[in-house]
């Protein structure tokens, strides 16, 4: 698994962006407009407290296993806290432990950046909540009708915190 601050993407992180994109683009569903274009994943990682976390299918780094990324984890950190901005397994590596795996990573290394709270926000129906309770993040407040769906459908945001 790949994880780096990245202080401005270089030519290098346009294949760490191609990646990242590639996965979101086959897990996220447009119903619900959540994934993000290449211009804010680029914009993101300009920011030095903007992190990722890039596994192939068997938990390993992409860069130096020679497989395809299977999933990836992008965060934010700020002192104490760290924020997941997205998480994203792709759908043929789903049900195999690899998002447990991104989270448990993610977790070590915002804790090793000084994070004593991880924080992550989700609609309310989004089936990734099984899996985020089961790593120890518990519902810690609501945003009613945040989300909008492309039919215009409103639903709830869930904010979950996790203790590192």
């Amino acid at each position: 698994m790949s994880t780096l601050p990245n202080p401005s993407p270089a030519p290098e992180q346009e294949s760490v962006i191609d990646q990242i994109m590639t996965i979101m683009g086959l897990a996220f569903d447009p119903v619900w407009q959540e994934a993000w274009n290449r211009r804010q994943v680029h914009d993101a990682l300009t920011f030095p407290a903007t992190h990722y976390i890039l596994m192939d299918a068997n938990g390993g780094d992409p860069a130096t296993s020679g497989l395809d990324a299977a999933g990836f984890v992008l965060t934010r950190h700020v002192p104490g806290e760290e924020e997941l901005l997205l998480i994203a397994v792709a759908p043929r590596h789903r049900r195999c432990g690899l998002g447990e795996k991104l989270i448990k990573q993610m977790a070590s290394d915002a804790r090793n950046r000084g994070a004593s709270r991880i924080f992550l926000e989700m609609r309310y129906n989004n089936p990734a909540q099984s899996l985020y309770r089961k790593v120890g993040f518990e519902p810690i407040g609501k945003r009613p009708n945040y989300y909008k769906a492309a039919d215009g459908t409103r639903i709830d945001a869930i904010t979950f915190g996790l203790s590192v």
